[in-house]
């Protein structure tokens, strides 16, 4: 019998072992035979290998080679692992073909000290992907769901929503991991847009103005964008410049960075 594994704080690491979460993530997943699925993280395959089940194969992406080691003891053909770190890894090897049926479906249980670096990664890839569940620090799930008004609601809200739908699913408690983290955690998912609803001629200039907006997010849009926009320009868009950064919607931003 193998020796138990310790977890490494380096690499975050908080296994999910709570069999009721593992299956409402599979329900919310609902996995089909031909699915693409790529799990960054398995750990030790709490949730790879009762997905095994459903699909005829699984990439999972694994930096730690003593996992990697145990998952290959287990010896499942269905199972493809690469031993890589996620931030380096090139997603568009593996949609199959350029059928949109074969787009990635990227599911994890991310780090909290990496999860948004990752998700960002992943944006990079998003015409190569279906859609992406994961499970992160809740404050993050919150930030990631967030609309205006809403205290969460910030650069990044704006910037992965600018890109794809968010939706929270659920909570999830810090009993479900070992060991559990100090922090609650939630599950959600990330859909690319087909067609984005509003086009930023320049997606980097959006980037620049929201976070120029929200390095100063409780002044008005007056002040906290003055090095990049007057007020009168403001005006032009039908957006009060009198309002503060969180106030004001996607589009609104678009329609800002437009400007620039």
């Amino acid at each position: 019998m193998s020796k138990k594994y310790h977890t490494k704080k380096r690499f975050g690491q908080h296994f999910l072992h709570d069999p009721h979460i593992i299956q409402k993530i599979i329900s919310a997943i609902t996995p089909q035979k031909k699915d693409v699925i790529v799990e960054i993280g398995p750990g030790l395959g709490a949730l790879s290998f009762p997905l095994l089940k459903y699909v005829s194969e699984l990439d999972v992406i694994e930096i730690d080679r003593d996992i990697v080691q145990r998952l290959q003891a287990k010896n499942k053909q269905q199972l493809r692992i690469h031993n890589v770190d996620v931030l380096q890894f090139n997603f568009s090897t593996l949609q199959k073909s350029t059928n949109t049926n074969n787009k990635l479906r990227i599911i994890g249980n991310l780090p909290y000290n990496i999860s948004t670096p990752v998700i960002f990664h992943l944006l990079n890839y998003r015409e190569h992907i279906k859609d992406m569940h994961f499970m992160l620090q809740k404050e993050v799930v919150d930030r990631l769901t967030a609309s205006p008004g809403n205290k969460n609601y910030g650069r990044l809200s704006i910037m992965v929503q600018y890109f794809c739908k968010t939706k929270y699913l659920f909570h999830v408690s810090p009993n479900a991991f070992s060991p559990p983290p100090k922090v609650d955690s939630a599950v959600l998912r990330i859909t690319p847009w087909d067609n984005l609803p509003f086009k930023a001629k320049n997606p980097e200039f959006l980037s620049k103005l929201v976070k120029e907006a929200f390095s100063k997010r409780r002044k008005t849009l007056r002040n906290a964008l003055k090095n990049l926009l007057s007020s009168e320009q403001i005006k032009t868009t039908g957006i009060d410049p009198n309002l503060r950064p969180e106030q004001i919607d996607i589009e609104g931003f678009v329609n800002l960075s437009n400007l620039l």
